[in-house]
């Protein structure tokens, strides 16, 4: 989780810009390869490119907070899904709760989860599964004070803008 942290860290701490050498790209990389190895368990399409691409799992937990409103969004979808206190462990400094892709599936929606695993051409399951890998520790390291940062809107859309929009 170390290169998470340093690098979500260096983007919200603004020292990572996408000019400079390992900035959002190297960010997005450095989520892919700390994401892959939890996400992999999910099926295909949950883990790392054959080419060393992103993680679409990641790209794709992106675009599910940019559709819900941002991060402020996502958490109150999850609020309202009976995930609030998940949510609340993956913002606050202390332990991340885990959550199943069946408890995302249900706080989601079925749509959502519809549209994830007709993307990844993955069962229902395994959608929800790759995304409750990735999901948590996204947010936890988007919130790295314990609070939702006011640029996270910023974020997520400059994250999307690096992947070229490919989750959307």
């Amino acid at each position: 989780m170390g290169l998470f942290d340093g690098a979500l860290g260096a983007l919200l701490s603004g020292s990572a810009g996408a000019s400079t050498p390992g900035g959002l790209g190297g960010l997005l990389g450095g989520l892919a390869g700390a994401a892959a190895p939890q996400a992999a368990g999910a099926g295909a399409g949950a883990g790392a490119s054959a080419g060393g691409g992103t993680d679409p799992m990641l790209a794709i937990a992106l675009s599910v907070m940019q559709q819900q409103g941002g991060l402020a969004g996502l958490v109150g979808a999850l609020q309202r899904g009976g995930l609030g206190e998940h949510a609340a462990s993956w913002v606050g400094t202390g332990a991340n709760q885990p959550v199943s892709g069946a408890q995302l599936a249900s706080a989601l929606g079925p749509d959502t989860i519809g549209a994830i695993a007709s993307r990844l051409g993955v069962p229902h399951g395994q959608a929800s599964d790759g995304l409750a890998a990735v999901l948590p520790q996204l947010v936890n390291h988007m919130t790295p004070s314990g609070q939702v940062p006011g640029n996270h809107a910023d974020i997520v859309s400059a994250a999307l803008s690096m992947l070229g929009g490919a989750a959307r």
